[in-house]
């Protein structure tokens, strides 16, 4: 079994994009600008955004951070978006989800200008991404799927003709998922919590990739020998350990269970979650480059 090392994975993009950041900042004598726009106080949320924040200024990025009140209205909120869609140094446009329930998140996404959406969410750059024959270099493409790709590319595995199955039908992952693997010439099924026979399902694929949301569901009965799994989700669940009860993240796949039997897995953490910041930083470089094209 290998173990697919997003973070090594990940490291090795985040070098190759300080090293084009530099040369693009010795053309253009400017370099690429992110917005991180974060509403309230999700704790879960500030750790992303602080981890998002640290990786861009590491690679060269400029950062403008703004960190909004959770009382904010809906019109204060689209304000500010606009502002940042007509800002020159700003290349790149982040609103960590999800935000307060009195804001109406899609029209947020949609709002964000397409040339600008690091995130790649909105449905324009959706809709391209359905449309493009191959995976452009061009594209902003979501930044889970994409690292998903790259892992699964770092394989070295002819992935034409592969039977896989993804688990989570989200706009977030699992849509853009199957798009990028129909790209690849791989047969691709999108399953969830509804499909019948779903274990029999996810037991014939080549590739699982699992983004349900739903901790350790996959199991090793899932599973057929020798095949590649990787693990989307992210799930706080409690366990009890030496007398205590601990917060643990887990992902969607039984880890322990299912680990031998595939033939190259993700862990959780340390596996997808690293992938989709470096292809956040990825989205805001090729914005930049973009605007000179």
């Amino acid at each position: 079994m290998k173990l697919i090392d997003g973070k090594k994975i990940a490291q090795s993009l985040r070098e190759t994009l300080t090293k084009e950041i530099k040369t693009l900042k010795a053309k253009h004598n400017n370099v690429p600008g992110l917005a991180v726009v974060q509403v309230g106080d999700v704790a879960a949320s500030s750790v992303y955004v602080k981890a998002k924040t640290k990786n861009a200024k590491e690679v060269g990025i400029n950062v403008f951070d703004h960190h909004l009140d959770e009382n904010i209205t809906e019109k204060e909120l689209l304000d500010l978006i606009n502002k940042l869609n007509t800002q020159e140094d700003v290349d790149g446009i982040l609103v960590q989800l999800p935000l307060p329930k009195n804001i109406n998140e899609q029209k947020v996404l949609d709002t964000i200008k397409p040339s600008k959406d690091a995130d790649g969410f909105h449905p324009l750059n959706v809709g391209k991404l359905s449309i493009a024959s191959h995976n452009d270099e061009n594209l902003l493409i979501p930044c889970t799927p994409y690292g998903v790709l790259i892992m699964l590319k770092e394989l070295k595995i002819d992935l034409i003709g592969k039977n896989a199955v993804i688990v989570g039908r989200s706009n977030i992952v699992g849509k853009p998922m199957a798009q990028l693997l129909v790209k690849e010439s791989c047969t691709v099924t999108i399953a969830h919590s509804k499909t019948k026979e779903l274990q029999k399902i996810c037991k014939n694929a080549d590739i699982i990739v699992a983004a349900v949301g739903k901790p350790k569901m996959i199991k090793d009965g899932w599973v057929k020998e020798g095949a590649i799994v990787l693990d989307v989700g992210i799930n706080r669940i409690q366990v009890q350990k030496d007398g205590k009860i601990k917060n643990i993240l887990v992902g969607d796949v039984d880890f322990q269970e299912v680990k031998n039997t595939a033939s190259a897995i993700t862990p959780v953490p340390g596996g997808v979650g690293p992938m989709t910041i470096a292809c956040l930083l990825r989205n805001t470089t090729i914005a930049f480059k973009n605007k000179y094209t």
